[in-house]
This record gives structure tokens, C-alpha cells and sequence, in this order.
């Protein structure tokens, strides 16, 4: 059976046209690029990217909360900011929150980190690896909180989560149109892997996408490798709207 049929080619093409629109993120439908779009550097957008888990709602709730210039604070005043808000996330405390926000304070660029392991075999699955060994070993109190919202580096693409949050940033970071930021220059789009969410997984299982019924790193890439059949210059364009029609139970590439 084809994979791709005329019809799916169409209706992913249509609906990545009509989803790149400011319009697609609201108050009334909330996403953490929202916020994100309104930060300061790629610091305080990493900060939106790996708190994306969870509710939509909750989640743009909470990062609503944070001032996006408060890597500009000292590290006491990070930590009283925090503290006196009671700034808390599901499986992150306040000493979670604070001891990441100190990490980012302390670094100049994610771009520089990540590009140093990207850049010689322009990997994305070995530019995230390294990234987060890099915040593992800034971590001076690990906590599950921390260790949850960093992720575990692992060195095979089947044991990996997908990576979903890291793969949301560099989409944001990457690209360039109505929605995402496309603040960094020296990546290629057309190395980007797809956010793997709930939604995108259980919509590639129906469409017959995947084999496996496992949601690693290898899953996100094989979905991505299809999706190049469509573009192989921009794969991950088609991301927001396969998003969008599995959260909306749509049934239109089903037809």
C-alpha cells in the first residue's frame, strides 16, 4: 500500500498552508511558542520548549507567570523571584525551576552547544545527545524535577525517547515563517526531526507510517523520513498541522 497517496500528499499540504498563520496560536489556543516568540534569546525560549508537556492550558498558564528578561536577575534574586512566586510546574519544584534558570543564566548561546556536536555529520539526534549531557553536568542539585525536564541522554535512537520538547525548540529556532522563530543560521531544516507528541505518533500509526509501535527517536525519524517524500528540503513544516488535526480528532487525511 502507498504511504503516501495523492490524496494525503494534498490534504498535508493544504493543511500545513492554512496552519503557518499567527492565527494558529491564541489565548484561545494556547502553545508555548506563544511565549516563546516574546523571549529575549534562545535561553528563555529552550525554558518554554522543555516545559512543553502536559496540557496546552497548563502549560501556557505557568510559563505566563515567568518574566521571559529574568536571566538578567542575579542568581539570589532568581531564586527569591521564584520562591516568592511560587513558581512550580507538575513534576518541577521551585528549587527545580530556580537551579535551571541559574544553567541558562550561565551560558551564553544554546546554539553555540548544540552546534558543536551537530556539526560533523549534521546530526540532530547527536546535537540533542550532547546538549543535554552538557546541562546534565551544569545540574549542581539533580533532582528527578531537573532530571525529567532535561531528558536522559541516551546513545541509541530505538532506547531515546523522542525528544520531543528538544525537537519543538529547534523547530522554533530553525525554521522560518508565520510561526516558527528561525533565530539560528547554521542548521539546516531539512535536518530536523518531527516533535513526536502523542498526537503525531497515534496519526503516523493510522496512516500506517510506522512499524513500530514503540514512540523512541527512531519512530520520529522514520515518520520525518516520509515526510520528505513531501518536502525533503523542510520535512517538519508538516508538523503543526498533523498536530492539529490528531488534537482535533480530525479525520481529514482518512478520506
Amino acid at each position: 500500500m502507498e504511504l503516501l497517496t495523492e490524496y494525503i500528499k494534498k490534504s498535508l499540504e493544504d493543511e500545513a498552508l492554512k496552519r503557518n498563520s499567527e492565527s494558529e496560536i491564541s489565548e484561545d489556543k494556547p502553545d508555548p511558542l506563544l511565549i516563546a516568540k516574546n523571549a529575549p534569546d534562545d535561553r528563555m525560549a529552550l525554558f518554554c520548549a522543555l516545559f512543553a508537556y502536559g496540557s496546552a492550558k497548563q502549560i501556557y498558564k505557568f510559563l505566563k507567570k515567568i518574566d521571559l528578561n529574568i536571566l538578567d536577575y542575579s542568581e539570589s534574586e532568581i531564586i527569591d523571584y521564584v520562591n516568592s512566586n511560587n513558581l512550580y510546574y507538575r513534576f518541577q519544584n521551585s528549587n527545580d525551576i530556580s537551579n535551571f534558570l541559574i544553567i541558562l543564566k550561565n551560558i551564553e548561546s544554546v546554539e553555540k552547544i548544540f552546534y558543536e556536536s551537530y556539526k560533523e555529520n549534521n546530526s540532530i539526534f547527536d546535537g540533542i545527545v550532547k546538549t543535554i549531557e552538557f546541562f546534565h553536568s551544569k545540574v549542581k542539585n539533580s533532582s528527578d524535577g531537573i532530571q525529567f525536564l532535561i531528558g536522559t541522554p541516551k546513545q541509541s535512537k530505538k532506547e531515546a525517547s523522542p525528544y520531543k520538547r528538544w525537537n519543538l525548540f529547534l523547530r522554533w529556532m530553525v525554521r522560518k515563517d508565520s510561526l516558527d522563530l528561525g533565530w539560528w543560521r547554521n542548521i539546516d531544516k531539512k535536518d530536523l526531526i518531527i516533535p513526536l507528541d502523542t498526537h503525531v505518533f497515534r496519526t503516523a500509526q493510522k496512516l500506517g507510517w510506522l512499524k513500530s509501535t514503540k514512540a523512541n527517536f527512531q519512530a520520529a525519524e522514520d515518520v520525518t523520513n516520509i515526510l520528505k517524500e513531501l518536502d525533503p528540503n523542510d520535512p517538519v513544516k508538516y508538523d503543526m498541522a498533523i498536530y492539529r488535526l490528531g488534537q482535533e480528532s480530525s479525520d481529514i487525511l482518512f478520506n
